[in-house]
């Protein structure tokens, strides 16, 4: 009776190990506390690898990616041992994915809700990823849009596996424009662009004539590729004291002299990158022209009486200008601390490329509109040879847009430049600093500091 009680016990133990209830410390002071003996705790400690190794496939995703993607838990379900799990993030924030990874440890096997220029060279640098180049298929790799490729690889190693593809471009309301005696098509300068926002204004088809995202790399970026995109430093940081970048502020603030006054305002939701202000006043139909990545007019127009006015179209550029403009993907990183990543790879792909994900993201659901389109030229290929009846023409128009954007250079403070100088570049937004090259050398000042501090 009592060997029976012992091996009961010593169970229970071993699936507190592998769920992780109990570390590998109490798994054996408990062990030895229930009299098993050192033979006992030479069978546990050795089971304490086997658990570890047997752990079941474990990813994690970015919130909004479930919210958006209603068909996430399909995938799922062709892996009948996976513990999918919501991703402690915020705002960007990678701190717990950091501070396990400095035990050499990761709760999770794969994080789906990475962005290249946002948080990968961090996480490089911090020891939590590993690129997936021992793991990811060769046909895959070779698949990969090449623009997209080089945005996730850093030194030859590809530390990211692309899912899902944005692009910053114009979004507009047929029905506002219609009412502003506007021509129903994309404004082709900034010039232009300025000039209808104001006749939308004026005609009071709408109070507001255009809006944009304040954050840096949904605005001030795609802005400044208009112009040029060689607008990068030696080191991989965004030149804010550039030509380039001076006229895109300084369009910035022409626009916001035509837009809601809380348009610099932080969002409602994500520590205030999400649930902006211009999604707001877009999706009220207080706005007639929208630039920001285009799955955010295909959302907000849901909410319009009649959602099939949206209309898209390419950024517009300066005179004389590139006509660029900025995408990024996010996709899936290889916790380097993590298990089952040969088991990772196969569930990233068969996530990548399901059908019923694209075909959800790209026509909608009734829960969603994501608008996001695949990172793979072979999807493409097909629809093109054989074009499905649910597929819209903006997809042509986005894949389009990708052959004339560019990726913001990978940096270890490649969003944070950003965010550190989005609340000095205001003081010219505002007003309370006239000179717009100063504002901006006020912005390069403060984050080499950030980067002098560590």
């Amino acid at each position: 009776m009592r060997k029976e009680k012992e091996l009961i016990y010593q169970q229970q133990l071993r699936q507190d190990l592998l769920n992780r209830k109990i570390d590998r410390r109490e798994f054996i002071s408990k062990t030895l506390t229930a009299g098993l003996g050192l033979a006992g705790v030479g069978v546990i400690s050795n089971f304490g690898n086997f658990a570890h190794a047997q752990r079941p496939l474990t990813p994690t995703f970015y919130q909004w990616i479930e919210d958006l993607h209603p068909g996430i838990p399909k995938v799922n379900s062709r892996f009948p041992d996976v513990n999918y799990q919501i991703a402690p993030v915020e705002g960007f924030g990678i701190e717990r994915f950091v501070a396990e990874a400095k035990k050499k440890d990761s709760t999770w096997d794969v994080y789906v809700g990475q962005t290249p220029f946002v948080e990968m060279t961090a996480m490089i640098e911090a020891d939590v990823i590993e690129p997936w180049d021992n793991y990811i298929p060769k046909d895959v790799i070779d698949d990969i849009i090449p623009s997209i490729r080089e945005e996730c690889t850093i030194n030859g190693k590809m530390y990211g596996w692309p899912f899902l593809l944005d692009v910053i471009g114009t979004g507009w309301h047929a029905g506002i424009v219609k009412e502003a005696g506007l021509p129903d098509g994309a404004p082709a300068t900034w010039q232009d662009y300025l000039s209808r926002a104001d006749q939308v204004i004026e005609s009071g088809a709408a109070p507001f004539g255009a809006t944009f995202d304040a954050n840096g790399w949904r605005s001030l970026a795609p802005f400044t590729h208009s112009l040029t995109s060689d607008v990068y430093t030696s080191e991989g940081l965004f030149d804010f004291t550039g030509d380039a970048a001076i006229e895109a502020l300084m369009l910035m603030k022409n626009i916001m002299s035509k837009s809601h006054p809380d348009i610099m305002l932080a969002g409602t939701s994500d520590g205030g990158v999400n649930g902006t202000p211009d999604e707001v006043a877009f999706a009220a139909q207080r706005v007639g022209y929208y630039n920001k990545y285009f799955n955010a007019p295909l959302r907000m127009a849901q909410y319009w009486d009649n959602p099939s006015d949206l209309r898209m179209g390419p950024l517009p550029k300066f005179a004389g200008g590139e006509g660029s403009t900025v995408f990024w993907t996010t996709g899936a990183a290889l916790f380097k601390h993590g298990q089952n990543k040969e088991k990772a790879a196969e569930y990233v792909k068969a996530l990548t490329y399901d059908q019923q994900i694209w075909k959800d993201s790209i026509a909608g659901t009734e829960t969603a509109h994501p608008g996001q389109l695949p990172p793979y030229k072979s999807l493409y290929a097909g629809w093109k040879s054989s074009r499905p009846d649910w597929l819209p023409d903006f997809v042509d128009l986005v894949r389009g847009q990708l052959d004339q954007a560019k990726a913001i250079t990978n940096h270890l403070f490649g969003l944070q430049q950003f965010q550190i100088g989005k609340p000095i570049w205001e003081s010219y937004l505002k007003g309370e600093e006239k000179n717009p090259k100063v504002a901006m050398q006020n912005v390069v000042d403060a984050v080499q500091a950030e980067m002098k501090r560590g």
